[in-house]
């Protein structure tokens, strides 16, 4: 395959790319080419369409590079074309890691002062490959959390719903016009109207679903705000999980389930 050397202005993204990039992830990248060089190519169309590359594209763009290698795929059909552009993404994906051979790895690169952060790994999923925890150490009777949760992945599986179906206000309203016309002091009327908030009912399933079509700002902000969980270690720091081996047993039980400890 021959590399041609293309102008990062004349690349032309996909505009139904289903592959996000975030800042974070851009700067990654760009740190990654700083350090090691442009090592893989763009892949492009006949037209200079971007096929794989789109987050490598936007760092070249970040570092002022005026050219980027690429590898011009003109022999697909549209058809491949597009076909690719997902399973180049999806097919990475799906690779696993050898947590401990990871883990000598990243030893080993520590030790010769190599920064770690280059790897992409942030430096929470470094230090628990860096040190796992010693076999049987895990949460068992004394420790008040269990983190035997796998947090669920969100996929969008229907039309974005309308913030309108996302809770239900009525009974919270219906207390705070009667907290209103009850004609207390100010202090306690908001005190009350602040409680009476609790009664709005949460649509979690529509909620998961207005999730996915969010953008990463309002994503970040409903994680925090515990109204979607996809990390139990910040879920258990923020408060919104407080489970136990007991109470998970108990839940299973309740559902017909067998709870395995």
């Amino acid at each position: 395959m021959k590399i041609e050397q293309i102008k990062t202005a004349d690349l032309i993204p996909y505009a139904r790319n289903s592959r996000s990039h975030s800042e974070t992830q851009v700067a990654q990248i760009a740190g990654s080419i700083r350090e090691f060089g442009f090592t893989n190519p763009v892949l492009i169309d006949a037209g200079n369409g971007i096929i794989a590359g789109h987050g490598r594209v936007m760092a070249a763009g970040k570092l002022g590079m005026e050219k980027v290698p690429c590898i011009r795929l003109a022999h697909l059909t549209d058809t491949q074309r597009r076909a690719y552009i997902i399973a180049d993404n999806k097919l990475a994906l799906n690779a696993g890691w050898d947590e401990e051979m990871l883990g000598l790895e990243l030893a080993d690169l520590r030790e010769a002062d190599f920064d770690l952060g280059l790897t992409g790994f942030d430096g929470t999923e470094i230090e628990a490959f860096l040190n796992p925890p010693e076999p049987g150490s895990e949460a068992g009777d004394d420790d008040p959390y269990t983190k035997k949760i796998t947090a669920p992945i969100y996929e969008a599986k229907g039309e974005n719903p309308p913030i309108a179906d996302l809770l239900d206000r009525s009974k919270a309203d219906s207390l705070i016009n009667e907290i209103k016309a009850a004609g207390l002091p100010p202090d306690k009327t908001k005190f009350l109207i602040d409680a009476a908030e609790r009664h709005v009912v949460f649509n979690f399933r529509q909620i998961a679903e207005w999730y996915c079509h969010a953008d990463k700002t309002v994503q970040s902000l409903m994680e925090k705000s515990g109204l979607v969980i996809i990390d139990f270690n910040k879920a258990i720091e923020y408060g919104f999980v407080h489970l136990t081996e007991r109470l998970g047993a108990l839940a299973d039980m309740e559902q017909g389930g067998e709870y395995e400890g």
